[in-house]
């Protein structure tokens, strides 16, 4: 089968950006004040050329091979106001990038419709989600970062990466991490970041060589998906510690490339830990760059959406 072509929306940059590795061709709809979802080829990514933006109303005249939503509102409205009828009855992929939110275990997902293919990020979201009749899939993360990255942990601080902490709330972990920072020295890293502190965004690209200096990831999520900056800091070799909840158990082995709890105060302990002896931190962030090379690669990630794409584009 020839290169796809996918119209998707620009939800998740940092996933987007993974995602476009995929061999096909991906169509994101824009508008001109670049509203969420329509932000087409913006952000801090280098886009490669397999990336096209088409003014919105110019959407329903492509010729396209697939559908990919990313979200309730481009799902449940937006496509009855800029898709065709004909692109309405395409082969669809449904990408879920969380976990329920309303109930942890009772909610139905808004896409039931045996015709869709819903994909998890996580097997815990997988787990959690009530499909209903969807046939689901679960295609992990797959993380690239830029050549010659190598971790040194030379500075005796904790870093934390988490985007609008400061009104993401409890979920997120704020009170987790304002409560920590008290008794280790932490840095918050993201987008609004210096509401609670922190250092502000360093752009994406940046981001693995910012971190490797730093003795460890700390990671204060409650719930929500594994995170991509999770995935990102094993990949540089970093440690990480952070909640026992969720995809992390699987993710971090604790003891060995990392520590997990769900008691903050024993995380606070690992942490004194890393701060107080270079060499552990070192041997965990090395444990931890193997695990993330082999389970979260880029060729895996891209082979496993080629696969999806082809299975649903091929009316299987």
């Amino acid at each position: 089968m020839d290169r796809l072509r996918v119209l998707t929306w620009h939800v998740h940059g940092s996933y987007l950006y993974y995602l476009v590795h995929a061999p096909h061709d991906f169509y994101l709809p824009v508008r001109p004040d670049r509203a969420a979802g329509y932000g087409g080829r913006t952000g801090v990514h280098q886009w490669p050329d397999n990336v096209h933006e088409v003014p919105v109303d110019e959407v329903r005249d492509l010729a396209l091979d697939c559908i990919l939503f990313q979200s309730r509102p481009h799902y449940l409205k937006d496509q009855y106001e800029i898709l065709s009828g004909v692109q309405r009855r395409l082969p669809r992929v449904y990408l879920e990038h969380d976990p329920p939110r309303e109930h942890p275990t009772d909610t139905h997902h808004p896409v039931d419709d045996p015709s869709v293919l819903l994909v998890h990020v996580t097997h815990f979201n997988q787990l959690m989600w009530d499909s209903g009749r969807t046939p689901t899939r679960v295609i992990e993360h797959g993380v690239v970062i830029p050549e010659g990255i190598r971790y040194s942990g030379d500075l005796a601080r904790g870093i934390v990466v988490i985007n609008g902490l400061h009104w993401r709330g409890r979920r997120l972990g704020a009170d987790i991490f304002t409560s920590m920072r008290r008794r280790i020295p932490l840095d918050l890293v993201g987008m609004e970041a210096e509401q609670l502190g922190g250092l502000g965004e360093v752009p994406h690209d940046q981001l693995p060589a910012f971190e490797a200096r730093y003795r460890f990831f700390c990671n204060p999520i409650r719930y929500t998906s594994l995170g991509l900056a999770v995935c990102e800091a094993m990949m540089v070799g970093m440690p990480i510690v952070g909640l026992a909840t969720t995809e992390m158990v699987t993710a971090v082995e604790n003891g060995v490339s990392g520590f997990l709890h769900t008691d903050a105060a024993r995380l606070i302990e690992g942490m004194r830990e890393l701060l107080e002896d270079p060499e552990l931190a070192r041997r965990m962030g090395s444990a931890a760059r193997d695990y993330a090379r082999e389970r979260f690669s880029i060729e895996r990630f891209s082979h496993d959406w080629d696969q999806a794409l082809r299975l649903v584009a091929g009316g299987t």
